[in-house]
């Protein structure tokens, strides 16, 4: 018998667990993220008590509703500069059209779902008719959208922020699904989590279950070679940027129906922390490879370290050394990871 004959097919043999595990690209993340709890926990008394911990998942949920999205598009070897603004947009949209046309604010909502789902598919489809880097298109959108915020506020509003709409038809309604909060025993949860983990789930499914994840990897990975096996790629990217608008508009209705009224200029740089997180759980900059569960990851990272430094009663103002050095850990760690696990393939 040959040796040839004797050696299995490599496709047949099965991965042991330790390889699975070295392969995944949240790994690094998941790591990162005990140490930052082990760290907090020992440093700040208070950082373990439900209250704290609730207070920490508020603000990981808000920033990872649109970690999410990004990461399936940094996946897709795409960026979205115009993310942040966008979601200030949608909540400009909802209250000054309800306002304006005093109707029910569910009809203010729902415009600002089209409009918003409308800038997603603008940016997409810029993208794809111009083949300019997506950092320039979404870098225009971004400009735009912040020129709008502040123009159309002031010029219907005649401030920088938008009325009350905090007595209008609807608003109480809308304010259970966007901004409610859930108290379990003596700790409050604010509703946030909920579209968080809807968000997680449907975007893992996607990427690991779905015809559409496997060409979201491809499209990241190599458009060219994508587009010649048969893969849609401009379908794909413009659904990239549909789903990241769609997480937008859900971040702006909780911006919105939390405080009732929506100041113009919210919103600028919090692309890059989105960017930022999707990038500690495990996205690569250069596209293929990434999770929706790591940026999930991330954006948990994010808010145990911007309450924790809180928590430990440090000066604040060091908060943006701290966010910088665990991006570069992250990134050097996440090239570790990835590079056993192609070597143990």
């Amino acid at each position: 018998m040959s040796s040839a004959a004797q050696t299995p097919d490599e496709r047949l043999l099965r991965a042991s667990p330790l390889r699975r595990l070295l392969g995944r690209p949240e790994l690094g993340s998941v790591v990162g993220a005990v140490a930052v709890f082990v760290f907090f926990s020992v440093v700040a008394d208070s950082f373990l008590r439900p209250s704290s911990l609730s207070t920490v998942l508020y603000a990981a949920s808000t920033l990872g509703i649109m970690a999410v999205p990004v990461a399936l598009l940094m996946i897709g070897g795409e960026f979205d500069l115009s993310a942040g603004v966008m979601v200030t947009s949608s909540a400009l949209i909802s209250s000054m059209f309800s306002y304006q046309m005093t109707a029910n604010v569910w009809v203010g909502v729902g415009v600002s779902l089209l409009v918003t789902l409308a800038i997603g598919v603008f940016n997409g489809f810029m993208l794809t008719r111009t083949r300019l880097p997506s950092f320039i298109i979404t870098l225009g959108t971004f400009l735009m959208l912040t020129g709008l915020n502040l123009g159309f506020t002031k010029l219907i509003s005649g401030t920088v922020s938008t009325k009350s709409i905090g007595d209008m038809e609807g608003f109480p309604s809308a304010k259970k699904v966007f901004a409610s909060q859930l108290t379990i025993g003596d700790v409050d949860l604010k509703v946030t989590l909920l579209w968080w983990a809807a968000l997680i789930a449907v975007a893992t499914w996607v990427l690991l279950r779905t015809r559409a994840g496997n060409w979201i990897f491809a499209v990241g990975g190599n458009d060219d070679a994508a587009r010649a096996v048969g893969v849609p790629v401009v379908k794909t990217r413009i659904g990239l940027y549909m789903g990241v608008a769609f997480a937008a508009w859900i971040s702006g209705q909780h911006l919105l129906f939390s405080y009732d009224v929506v100041q113009s200029g919210e919103g600028v740089g919090n692309e890059l922390t989105y960017i930022i997180a999707a990038v500690i759980g495990g996205c690569l900059i250069t596209g293929g490879y990434g999770s929706a569960i790591g940026s999930a990851v991330g954006a948990f990272i994010f808010g145990m370290t911007s309450k924790g430094i809180v928590y430990a009663e440090w000066n604040p103002d060091w908060f943006k050394f701290f966010l910088g050095a665990m991006l570069l850990l992250a990134a050097l760690l996440n090239a570790w990871v990835r590079k056993r696990a192609e070597a143990s393939r």
